[in-house]
């Protein structure tokens, strides 16, 4: 049976093909699926180019196979089963046949992004969601049609009362019914969009519609002679929309936007390739971000990341493709692209290649297509090899494959919104960076990108270049926005109802508040949900507000977040406000939102279940996650609230204006704020909620007429006036950062779980805290400040410990370390000696030996390096860290035992994170060991000095002989070997040596020559020619060395006393200067200051000296003390040793060279020991060498 369509759904469809406007219908009935056909008929009419393509998104069973041999099979079976006549041709096989059909499961639905259809068609409404609602909606193009099918619907109302697959996540065991808020919400904002047709199968237009009535047709433009004017000027009402469009338009019919973008293409029309390409571009926000993207290119420094934001529909890809062939006329060798998904790059690379038409590259001459063979994948484009220039090359990779980007030039990434933010982060790097994103909480990481890495991109941006070019500082950051539509025109009533009904664009709707009144002038209250959600004026424009704050304050959003607040049967809303002033009639400013989710009341049975299962149903986030860790059956009983979401304002944030909402919220679940008097007991029964099925009348469908609900309750509701939910602790669930576990600490909220793994989104660890109400049904320790959560607190500090010990959490911020694991520190109010409990360690019994002591000991004075104690630093930090030792450390120093002790990390890492010099922690490290040696020495010096000896101990027997007897048996053998010594001297052969030959005739000639008289002294002397008998030639070698000496130099002293100084400053010396060389042999290059500031350098070298100056005093006596010319009385010579050397600063090493050497060795040229004074000087030079000093001259005896 053949009948008329609607002229006023034809009209319609022809309205949106001229205007370049989407269109929308909701189909109601079981053969709604047949007047597709229709509708894509009329569409195709009215456009003038090829078939529109066909999106068709179902849930799980698509009713018709999407392979050709599939559906021949089918028809097939039809006939068979005779229920297809073979006679009649089925038009809805034939629109299968003609092709342009694409298929996809809404669980897929992100392979469609960046992808642009004529006509969307969605099936099985029970599984949609915002989300997918606004992904496949936006993927339609001006003048294309979005169908609504709903089956198996009576009425509209039931669509209210229709359950949700979503709806299932919403329950929890002590809320099982889900409204359908979000469903009412939606059906009567369909009313109010003047684009969108409700009708059954039969293509009659319900009531609801009643909008269209009045519809008309809209003037078109033809082009007569390069002139455009209007004809067919109908209905005043759409005249005045249409005159909005070519108000403003000049003589050759092109609006102010038009008429920049013609101007701007005819001014770059010379320049390649800028000219050729920005041909190819429709509007002027997308010529511009073109322009930038070929700045960038041709600056070629790899320096830059340029950010490309905008709304669904604005030329994103398009922008970046036509970049990308910039960047390959422009000589870029390796260019890569990535995306969620190859199919995501459907509009890229095909702008690419009218990039390369518009600069005249040639398929199959300068460029091949490479197509993906992933049968999974719809065969798109995955790389483009080009040989015009030189091998040049665009290839797709996945997000997570960073390290092949080793050689990239230019890296794209293109719908960055729906990559993790981590993952994003990691392939940023020294190189060209291109990036596009969807705003407006589109995305559920849309936000995160927006307000984390595009900020910290720009404050980069504006750090002065440290390192390398192209290093994470001074990298140059632009951001482009687009506002203006390419996919469909401006005005488009299809994306304002969109926007209005998902609460998309809320970021206009924030008020600016004039005056902030006092934190503590603020009431909070509740929000009554099915006021807010009623679709009147004023609740709509309190809810834009409230998503607004939550768009502007939370990282992560996304519509289904608005219907999580609407349907979700657990979930309730508070706002605080300021001194509301009731005789104005307006809404009230906005500085708190706080979205709470009631938890807890589950069964024993469900949680036995669970445990031996190991499933765990969804909801109730904190009792699950409690029993999960703690394997505690009775916590999930218990009654609870968890904080959702906080929000304050911008102009309001830390203020005080959060902590004031928390602290209102706590004590109201308390009973603090309300009494049970102040309630009536007949407000405290809640009444039926009046729904909308339940108003309207029970009438066929195309009488059914559905507008919002009248009586409705207070949007706000005082605190006073509800009576709270008896509750036994407030929860909170959040990514993990230093400034949010503060706050909530600040609160006196204390964590139970800290994920082992980052979310994947946000790149944060997911961490609960918890905090108990007073409760009367609870028994409690009142000695516990924690309450019945004292214990499980306790337990998780204990794993969170050992967490760290297996390195679980090293790449987590020190600062956030220390704040969740909360040492215990300070210990000056606390006597451990006075303390007689287990608690502190008192013996090092199993835990340190007294060798183990004295190593650390040894290391606090500066005698051994530290690493002789790095495998004491683990189990001194376990000790510390679990309280076991009462030693008050300062934070800084708290954290560096944390970094060496649990976290293994080395001083490299420990500089990086804490940002001090490597000097500065070792003087940290150095105090810490010291305080806690210092106790361990104490509670452990009776075990030390009880410590068992090396050696044996030998045992003492009295000699047989006496003490008198072994006497004289000595005396008589001295006495021996003295006789036999004396009998040695005086043997005649050794006498006659010495005897004078008798000569007479000398004698008389000697007396003749004075006179014959003998002189006074009665002396004379007469010459002897008889030498000594039998001289050996060695005596007479030595008594001539020795009279040669004699003449060159005079004793000072005796011989004995000389030769016990020499022998003194040679051992003294050769200690001294090997004990130098060792010292400073690795610290050459340091400068003298620098080396005796160095603790252990200064310690070893101070001992040292001081033990040589103590063996010279004792052994040279008053001849070494006349070597310190210029000591004071009151100085002793060992300190003038140390004061030379240590206390003369930059000079020292000079001062003992030139000075202190050289006055030794005047003492030694005395001595008869050369050759060991040219040997000490040799190491003095080494020394003078090792210290770069020159001019340095031995003493003149050595020269």
């Amino acid at each position: 049976m053949r009948k008329k369509v609607d002229e006023r759904i034809r009209t319609l469809i022809e309205n949106g093909v001229k205007q370049r406007h989407r269109s929308m219908f909701v189909i109601i009935g079981d053969k709604s699926r047949d007047q597709i056909v229709n509708l894509h008929y009329m569409q195709s009419k009215a456009v003038v180019k090829s078939r529109p393509t066909v999106l068709w998104c179902y849930k799980d069973k698509l009713e018709l196979s999407s392979h050709k041999k599939k559906r021949q099979k089918q028809i097939k079976k039809l006939m068979q089963r005779g229920l297809l006549d073979p006679e009649k041709v089925d038009p809805f096989q034939l629109f299968l046949e003609t092709g342009g059909l694409t298929h996809c499961l809404y669980k897929d639905s992100e392979r469609i992004l960046g992808n642009t259809f004529g006509m969307c068609v969605l099936q099985d409404f029970e599984a949609l969601t915002p989300n997918l609602l606004a992904r496949t909606i936006e993927t339609v193009e001006g003048g294309g049609l979005i169908v609504l099918l709903l089956r198996s619907l009576s009425s509209l109302t039931s669509l209210c009362t229709m359950v949700m697959d979503v709806h299932e996540r919403f329950r929890t065991e002590s809320h099982s019914e889900a409204a359908g808020r979000f469903n009412e919400r939606f059906l009567l904002s369909l009313a109010s969009c003047r684009a969108c047709v409700v009708m059954d199968d039969e293509l009659n237009v319900l009531p609801i519609s009643s909008h269209i009535r009045s519809i008309t047709a809209v003037p078109v433009k033809e082009v007569i002679y390069g002139r455009t004017v209007l004809i067919e000027l109908e209905a005043a009402i759409n005249l005045r929309h249409s005159s909005n469009q070519f108000s403003t338009l000049d003589s050759e019919g092109l609006s102010e936007a038009e008429r920049d973008l013609k101007d701007l293409k005819e001014q770059l029309c010379d320049d390649f390739p800028v000219g050729p390409l920005i041909k190819k571009c429709s509007t002027l926000d997308q010529g511009k971000a073109v322009i930038t993207f070929l700045d960038a290119i041709l600056d070629k420094t790899l320096r830059s990341t340029v950010a490309l934001l905008a709304a669904r529909g604005r030329g994103k890809s398009a922008a970046l493709g036509i970049a990308i062939a910039g960047a390959i006329a422009a000589g870029y060798s390796n260019v890569f692209v990535t995306a969620p998904s190859p199919e995501n790059l459907k509009t890229l690379f095909e702008f690419v290649c009218k990039g390369f038409n518009a600069i005249e590259y040639k398929e199959h001459i300068d460029y091949d297509i490479v197509r993906s063979s992933n049968p999974d994948l719809r065969k798109p484009i995955v790389r483009i090899n080009i040989y015009r220039q030189h091998r040049q090359t665009i290839q797709y990779m996945e997000p997570h494959e960073h390290e092949k980007l080793s050689q990239v030039e230019l890296l794209v990434i293109d719908e960055a919104a729906a990559i993790p933010l981590p993952v994003v982060r990691s392939l940023l790097g020294p190189y060209l960076v291109f990036l596009s994103s969807t705003v407006n909480g589109y995305e559920g990481t849309g936000r995160s990108l927006s307000l984390k890495l595009l900020h910290q991109l720009e404050q980069q941006s504006h750090m002065p270049a440290k390192g390398v070019e192209g290093s994470a500082h001074g990298r140059l950051f632009k951001k482009i926005e687009l506002s203006e539509s390419i996919r469909y025109a401006p005005g488009d009533p299809i994306e304002s109802w969109l926007n209005g009904l998902l609460c998309l664009d809320v970021m206009n709707s924030i008020p600016h508040i004039n005056r902030l009144p006092p934190p503590n002038e603020c009431d909070l209250y509740y929000v009554n949900r099915d006021t807010l959600f009623s679709y009147h004026k004023e609740s709509e424009i309190f809810l834009q507000r409230m998503m607004a704050l939550y768009v502007s304050s939370h990282y992560k959003n996304s519509p289904n977040d608005l219907q999580l607040m609407a349907d979700a049967p657990a979930h309730h809303l508070f706002v605080l406000l300021g001194p509301v002033d009731e005789s104005k009639n307006q809404l009230p400013d906005i500085l708190c939102v706080i979205q709470v989710c009631l938890e807890g009341q589950i069964s024993r049975r469900s949680v036995l279940k669970s445990f031996s299962e190991g499933h765990q149903p969804s909801g109730d986030q904190i009792p699950w996650k409690f029993s999960e860790q703690f394997r505690d059956a009775v916590f999930p009983s218990l009654s609870g609230v968890r904080i959702v979401r906080i929000a304050t304002h911008p102009s309001a944030m830390r203020l005080g204006y959060g902590s004031t909402a928390v602290e209102l919220l706590t004590r109201y679940y308390e009973g603090q704020l309300t009494t049970f008097s102040e309630i009536d007991v007949e407000d405290t029964v809640e009444t039926p909620e009046v729904r909308v099925t339940e108003a309207a009348k029970k009438v066929s469908l195309l009488e059914e007429n559905i507008k919002p609900k009248m009586n409705l309750p207070p949007l706000l509701v005082h605190l006073r006036e509800r009576q709270p939910e008896k509750l036994n602790y407030i929860g909170v669930s959040f990514g993990l950062t230093l400034d949010l576990f503060r706050f909530w600490r600040k609160h006196k909220f204390a964590p139970f779980y800290v994920s082992q793994n980052a979310n994947a989104v946000t790149g944060e660890h997911t961490c609960m805290v918890l905090k108990p109400l007073h409760s009367e049904d609870i028994e409690v320790n009142e000695s516990d400040e924690w309450g019945f959560f004292g214990p499980f607190y306790r337990d998780f500090k204990q794993r969170f410990f050992w967490l760290l010990v297996q390195h679980k959490l090293q790449r987590m911020d020190y600062k956030l370390l220390m704040s969740v694991l909360d040492p215990k520190i300070n210990f000056k109010e606390l006597d451990p000696r006075q303390d007689n409990s287990d608690k502190f360690l008192k013996s090092l019994t199993g835990v340190f030996s007294a060798n183990d002591i004295l190593r650390l000991k040894d290391y606090t004075n500066g005698l051994i390096e530290h690493y002789a104690i790095l495998d004491l630093v683990p189990r001194l930090a376990h000790l510390y860290f679990q309280e076991k030792l009462p030693v008050t450390l300062s934070y800084v120093q708290a954290a560096v035992l944390l970094y060496l002790g649990m976290l293994g990390q080395d001083i490299s890492c420990i500089q990086e994170q804490m940002k001090l010099e490597a000097d500065r922690i070792f003087v940290l490290f150095r105090k810490v060991m010291t305080k806690l040696t210092d106790y361990l020495y104490e509670i452990s010096s009776e075990e030390i000095k009880t410590a068992p000896p090396r050696l044996k101990e030998r045992a003492f027997e009295p000699h047989n002989i006496s003490l008198d007897e072994d006497l004289n048996d000595a005396a008589e053998q001295v006495e021996e070997g003295m006789k036999t010594k004396m009998e040695g001297l005086l043997n005649a052969e050794l006498l006659q040596q010495y005897a004078i030959v008798d000569k007479n005739a000398d004698l008389e000639k000697a007396l003749q020559s004075g006179g014959g008289k003998i002189a006074a002294g009665g002396v004379i002397s007469v010459k002897s020619s008889k030498s000594k008998i039998d001289k050996p030639p060695k005596h007479k070698e030595r008594h001539q060395s020795g009279k040669k000496r004699n003449k060159d130099h005079t004793y000072k002293g005796s011989m004995a006393v000389s030769i016990e100084i020499h022998q003194s400053i040679k051992i003294a010396l050769l200690l001294l200067l090997c004990g130098l060389v060792i010292i400073f042999s690795s610290s050459s290059v340091l400068a003298a200051e620098e080396i005796v500031a160095l603790p252990p350098l200064r310690a070893k070298l101070h001992d040292l000296l001081e033990q040589c100056a103590q063996f010279l005093t004792a052994q040279c006596g008053a001849t070494f003390n006349a070597i310190m010319h210029n000591r004071k009385e009151d100085v002793e010579p060992s300190d003038e040793c140390c004061m030379r050397l240590i206390v003369a600063g930059p000079t020292c090493h000079r001062r003992f060279v030139e000075v202190t050497l050289p006055s030794l060795f005047q003492v030694m040229n005395q001595s008869d020991a050369m050759r060991q004074g040219v040997r000490l000087w040799d190491h003095c030079i080494n020394v003078a060498i090792k210290f770069k000093i020159r001019n340095v001259l031995p003493p003149k005896s050595l020269q």
